[in-house]
């Protein structure tokens, strides 16, 4: 098994330096050679191998350490405590103007950053041609790219990486400033990378990315590895507390606004699980969602179901007005809907479930309620949904 990636219980402490006397420490504790005592622990023993031709998607939220373990890799950083090794060619991109001059023309920089990363005059100009078409950046090629946009300056740094063919390539979430069609380009490539034996590590934000190039996914929290394995089981889990983290910001912005609700939602559960759980289903089984609602005029209220992506794109909906459907009255007051989702299609990932009341004309709508569940399995598809198909012509 050949190891390109080797970090044993590495950490990162930053010192404070707001205050005179917190300067004064850390500038002693630099010269002794010492950590910082007091300080801001953004990596907290974190362990890691990969090996050749393996794929890692690194996942977590804004300032969770993703960017600073990559630093760490990659050695623009030294860690405070562990042990980090790296083997092979390795090509990073970290930020937009990395080993770039802005007083430089582009066509300066490419041969400046293709002579860093160990081509030859010779192997630069064999590759000029497919550079400068990678990055289609046109006559801007010849302008100081200090006058670039932050998606030119991706396109360029890019563009050169694709003639080193290194042995191991890191990117921290480059492509989201990219437009679609680069975006595209960039994947493309980086597929084609991986199939001839490439190792990958990649930052991002979007699971879509994650899943569709990585086969392992590390998710860091608060500078710690809090899942590690198989890139669906993690993508999920992390979109999933992602969303549930949402739910409750909501639910408090509405107690402390005072919003609330006419015909008000009393009870939602999925399968009799409540809103502090996030329920798990397979692709094929079952969902059974129950709604109850106050009507403070005790008129039968309408109800609305619906599933959202964890983005908030809409998959389906569906309204007890437009299917003749009344709701069972409990009590005084209180109304209760139940429907079954029936062998459900949902391709694996984080959804929403939303619950809506509305008055008894299917006019106004009055409160909503939100709860967030996982489909598990392991499928490339893509979307949101499988539908039956058959291939028609077969070699």
């Amino acid at each position: 098994m050949d190891r390109l990636v080797n970090i044993e219980n590495v950490s990162k402490v930053y010192p404070r330096v707001y205050k005179p006397g917190e300067r004064l420490r850390a500038f002693g504790s630099l010269l002794l050679g010492r950590d910082p005592v007091h300080g801001a622990e953004v990596l907290d023993g974190i362990s890691l191998e990969v090996v050749r031709g393996q794929s890692l998607g690194i996942i977590g939220e804004n300032g969770a350490g993703k960017s600073t373990l990559l630093k760490v890799l990659t050695g623009v950083i030294k860690p405070s405590r562990g042990k980090v090794e790296v083997h092979g060619n390795v090509a990073a991109m970290l930020e937009l103007s990395a080993g770039f001059q802005p007083d430089f023309s582009g066509m300066d920089n490419v041969r400046m950053k293709a002579s860093l990363m160990g081509l030859s005059n010779r192997e630069l100009e064999e590759n000029l041609d497919d550079i400068l078409a990678f990055a289609d950046i046109g006559e801007y090629i010849n302008e100081p790219v200090k006058h670039y946009s932050s998606g030119m300056v991706v396109r360029l740094g890019f563009a050169v990486i694709t003639a080193c063919k290194p042995d191991l390539l890191i990117t921290d979430e480059v492509l989201a400033v990219g437009d679609e069609s680069f975006q595209k380009k960039c994947i493309s490539w980086m597929q084609k990378f991986l199939k001839q034996g490439g190792t990958l590590l990649l930052v991002s934000h979007s699971m879509y990315q994650v899943q569709k190039l990585c086969q392992k996914a590390l998710w860091v929290h608060e500078g710690k590895a809090r899942k590690y394995g198989d890139v669906f089981p993690v993508t999920q889990a992390y979109l999933a507390w992602h969303e549930k983290r949402s739910a409750r910001e909501k639910e408090a912005q509405i107690k402390a606004t005072g919003a609330g609700a006419y015909y008000r939602i009393e009870k939602f559960t999925i399968n009799g699980a409540g809103k502090d759980e996030t329920p798990e289903f397979a692709m094929g089984d079952d969902i059974e969602v129950e709604i109850q609602i106050y009507s403070p005029d005790d008129r039968p209220p309408v109800g609305v179901v619906g599933v959202v992506r964890a983005d908030g794109t809409p998959v389906y909906g569906v309204i007890s007005d437009n299917e003749g459907i009344k709701p069972l009255k409990l009590s005084d007051h209180h109304y209760r809907y139940r429907l079954r989702f029936s062998d459900i299609s949902l391709l694996p990932g984080s959804y929403n479930l939303r619950g809506h009341s509305m008055d008894p004309e299917g006019v106004r709508l009055f409160d909503t309620a939100e709860m967030v569940f996982s489909v598990a399995g392991n499928t490339k598809e893509v979307g949101y949904i499988r539908l039956p198909h058959e291939w028609l012509d077969q070699d």
